[in-house]
C-alpha cells in the first residue's frame, strides 16, 4: 500500500509483522500491542528501528511509558464512524509530546487528510498514488482555523490579535 507523507509518495522501509511472525534483524518492523506486550524485552534491545501499530480500542495509554521505544506508530481507522484515533494523535503528539512519526491505516477518505493533518498525522497509508492530488487539495481547502490543534496553526483568534 503506498505511504503519502508531506505530499509525495514515499517508499516505506517498513515491514509489518504479525503476532506470530517472525522478525527480519534488520529490517525496521511494526508490531502490535500484544507482540510488544509479550516480547518487550528482545524488541527493545533491537539494532533496527521498532514501530507499533494500534487498533482503534487501544489507547496509546497502553504504550505511554514505552513510546520512546518507537519511531513509528501506526493509528488504525477501521471505518469512517469511528474516529477515536483522532483523540489518539492529539494524546500521542500534545499530552505524551511523541516526536516520530504518526501514520494513519485503515479507512482514511481524502476529506479527512487536513483533519489528521491538524491533530498529528504526518503519513497515510493510501490505497493508490492518485491520492497525491487530492492530498494537496484538501491540505489548501481551508486556511483560518478556530480550533488549536497539534499542526501548530495559528487559530483565527490569534491572527485578530496579531493584527490589532
Amino acid at each position: 500500500m503506498p505511504l503519502l507523507k508531506d505530499g509525495q509518495i514515499v517508499n516505506d522501509p517498513w515491514v509489518t509483522v504479525g503476532d506470530d511472525e517472525s522478525i527480519p534483524a534488520d529490517a525496521p518492523v511494526i508490531i502490535g500491542v500484544a507482540r510488544w506486550n509479550k516480547d518487550r524485552a528482545a524488541l527493545a534491545s533491537r539494532k533496527a528501528p521498532l514501530g507499533i501499530r494500534l487498533k482503534s480500542d487501544q489507547p496509546p495509554s497502553q504504550i505511554e511509558g514505552d513510546l520512546s521505544n518507537f519511531a513509528v506508530i501506526v493509528l488504525e481507522f477501521p471505518y469512517f464512524k469511528d474516529g477515536r484515533a483522532y483523540s489518539y494523535a492529539r494524546l500521542l503528539r500534545e499530552r505524551y509530546d511523541y516526536r516520530g512519526e504518526v501514520r494513519a491505516a485503515g479507512h482514511v477518505l481524502r476529506d479527512q487528510y487536513l483533519f489528521m493533518a491538524r491533530v498529528g498525522v504526518d503519513a497515510f497509508e493510501v490505497k493508490d498514488d492518485t491520492a497525491v492530488a487530492a492530498w494537496e487539495q484538501a491540505m489548501n481547502e481551508m486556511s483560518v482555523f478556530y480550533q488549536p490543534t497539534a499542526d501548530g496553526r495559528k487559530t483565527a483568534m490569534m491572527l485578530r490579535h496579531q493584527k490589532g
